[in-house]
């Protein structure tokens, strides 16, 4: 089995920017267009950015810093981009917020899949 780390940096690159790409539109997208999931906008919002940050690290896994730092920079320009926007969405500092509960629990489950993983493989 290929894990993601080990596609080629170009396809990992590519594959990363794709889901950037996707939450951006969603993002930005009037919202009467998108489905509600029924969990609430906090709860989007943090469950986007967890899976934004679990993306990049399964891409890759060595950057431990610039994953979580460009996941909470990509979360405040989607907020500015929403205000200035003419899609009816509006900026909101409780979605920042929710998005760094995203990314905090993202490298929660990183830090404790590190911390596993040769405890695992030792077995």
């Amino acid at each position: 089995m290929v894990l993601p780390y080990r596609f080629p940096r170009p396809v990992r690159l590519g594959l990363y920017a794709l889901a950037v790409a996707i939450l951006f539109v969603i993002c930005v997208a009037p919202s009467e267009q998108l489905p509600s999931s029924g969990g609430g906008d906090r709860f989007e919002h943090a469950a986007a950015w967890f899976v934004l940050t679990i993306t990049g690290y399964a891409l890759a896994p060595g950057r431990r810093l610039a994953i979580p730092v460009f996941a909470l920079v990509f979360g405040a320009v989607i907020e500015g981009v929403q205000a200035v926007a003419p899609t009816g969405r509006h900026a909101d500092p409780l979605d920042v917020v929710a998005d760094v509960v995203g990314v905090a629990a993202g490298v929660a489950v990183m830090v404790v899949a590190r911390w596993l993983w040769p405890r695992v493989r030792r077995a």
